[in-house]
Order: C-alpha cells, then sequence, then structure tokens
C-alpha cells in the first residue's frame, strides 16, 4: 500500500495578475516542478499582495485544508505592497532561518538582488510555508536551492520518528 500524493497548494501574490494586468507565468512553472517531483496535484490559485487575504489563505490551506506543503511566490521584495513575509510570520509557529539563508546564498550566484529578497519558511501544524520571489526564474532556483531538505521535512512534520541520522554504534 503505498502513500497518498502530497497535497500542496501554490499561492502567486501579484497585484497585477489578480486584475488581469500580468499573465502569471511562476505559479504553473512550480506547479510543474511539484509534479515533477512527486506532487501531482498542486492547488494553485493567485491573490492580490492583501495581508489579511494571504494571513486567511494560509491559514485555510493549512487548517483546514491540511496541505502538507504550501508555497508563495511574490511579495517577498521592498515595495509597500510586498507584506508575504509579514503575513506568513503571522500564520507559522516555528520559522526555518536555514530556508531563506539557503535561497538567498543560492541565488546570489546569479544576481546581487537575491539579497533584497526577505524570503523565509516555516511550519504551521503539518504543514511546511515556504516564500518565493515572484519571477519564475528566481522561484524555481529557489525551490531547487532547498528541495533536497522538503521531502524529509514534510516526512517528520506528518509525524515520522525515525532517526534523522544514523546512531553511532561505538
Amino acid at each position: 500500500m503505498s502513500a497518498p500524493p502530497l497535497r500542496a497548494g501554490v499561492l502567486v501574490l501579484s497585484d497585477k495578475g489578480s486584475r488581469g494586468e500580468r499573465k502569471d507565468t511562476a505559479g504553473p512553472a512550480l506547479v510543474n516542478f511539484l509534479k515533477e517531483h512527486g506532487v501531482p496535484d498542486a492547488m494553485l490559485e493567485l491573490l492580490p499582495d492583501d495581508r489579511d487575504a494571504i494571513v486567511h489563505k494560509l491559514r485555510f490551506w493549512a487548517d483546514d485544508e491540511c496541505y502538507a506543503l504550501v508555497l508563495t511566490c511574490g511579495g517577498t521584495g521592498i515595495s509597500l505592497r510586498d507584506v508575504t513575509p509579514e503575513a506568513t510570520l503571522e500564520v507559522i509557529t516555528r520559522e526555518l532561518p536555514g530556508f531563506g539563508e539557503r535561497m538567498r546564498a543560492a541565488n546570489f550566484a546569479q544576481t546581487p538582488h537575491a539579497l533584497v529578497s526577505r524570503a523565509l519558511a516555516g511550519t504551521r501544524g503539518r504543514t511546511l510555508i515556504i516564500n518565493l520571489p515572484g519571477s519564475p526564474r528566481a522561484a524555481l532556483e529557489n525551490i531547487e536551492a532547498v528541495w533536497a531538505a522538503v521531502p524529509h521535512l514534510i516526512d517528520k512534520l506528518q509525524g515520522d520518528d525515525a532517526d534523522c541520522a544514523p546512531r553511532d554504534e561505538g
């Protein structure tokens, strides 16, 4: 008996995208990435850069829909409307600083603008939430930079109590 597929959501935050003034390509790129990595049916939604709406959706997906993984895309910069990290901090119960550090370090090899990113990650209950930049290229580079840790982290959140590393038998 195999485990059921991982439940996941991709939440794209874009004022212009939500008004139909810009076509979103980052969200579909992330859904495709997830499909290629064993997550066949990720939910994709687009919202404006509105803190309350983001908080509501993140809580709903974590608490009511019980998604194991939520990727946000956009709103991680420094413009006045970039509020995704603040909304995420309002929702998560445990921050995972290594994710943001790793994403910025990996992306810095491509552009010094990576230092402007305020993307972060954390958990709420059994859900892992990761903020990603809004451009398709940067979003994919960032998720690729941390993906090796994601399956293990989700296993732990879902109740796997096996040791993370082999014990020394000395």
